[in-house]
């Protein structure tokens, strides 16, 4: 109970700070940590898949998107300072996170050695491939595609409509034409020192 006190105070800190940095960059930082609690939170849950896509799919690829959205948007302003060097200042902070992950990986090892088996013979605790186990892919494929396929279609249709909508307002209005030729041009003359 304490891990999940301490990791909802985790997420309610990361997204007040996605929401009120000043910096873009350091908004997308509070979201990756956000996330990467929440992800936590699911292997407390023994939701491992869950676990995996919420890392794979927001921390690998939405927040990349974020950062290149960010990065062109950003483009054309002034050049960037370097700043001072900062990576050993990440080396006691990056130690300490991997020890603590690296812990709750293995408390969550040893608690899916035990399987207990609730009344209706379901498995509260099992392996992650499992059929009938809490946070299985079976379960969960099982959940989208049958009571979930409506919801699920729907939001298929409603990003197919964005990415037309994006492509359709990026898209060029004429052809390319090629660029008219100059004639009569006077050559420079080379400027000597």
């Amino acid at each position: 109970m304490i891990v999940f006190w301490i990791l909802a105070l985790v997420l309610i800190g990361t997204g007040v700070f996605t929401i009120t940095a000043q910096k873009p960059v350091h908004s997308v930082v509070g979201l990756l940590g956000n996330f990467i609690a929440l992800a936590i939170m699911y292997l407390t849950l023994n939701a491992e898949f869950l676990a995996v896509i919420q890392i794979v799919v927001y921390s690998g690829a939405i927040l990349i998107l974020f950062i290149f959205v960010i990065a062109l948007l950003s483009s054309g302003v002034a050049p960037f300072d370097v700043g001072p060097d900062k990576m050993p200042k990440i080396v006691w902070p990056a130690l300490v996170f991997g020890i603590v992950a690296l812990a709750g990986v293995v408390s969550s090892l040893f608690r899916t050695m035990a399987m207990p088996v609730s009344s209706n013979g379901k498995v509260l605790n099992g392996q992650t491939g499992d059929a009938n186990a809490f946070g299985s892919v079976t379960d969960f494929g099982n959940a989208l595609f049958t009571s979930n396929l409506l919801p699920f279609e729907i939001t298929a249709l409603i990003l197919m409509v964005a990415v037309i909508g994006v492509v359709l307002l990026a898209g060029d209005d004429a052809p390319a034409r090629p660029k008219p030729k100059v004639r009569n041009a006077v050559p420079r003359e080379p400027i000597v020192r």
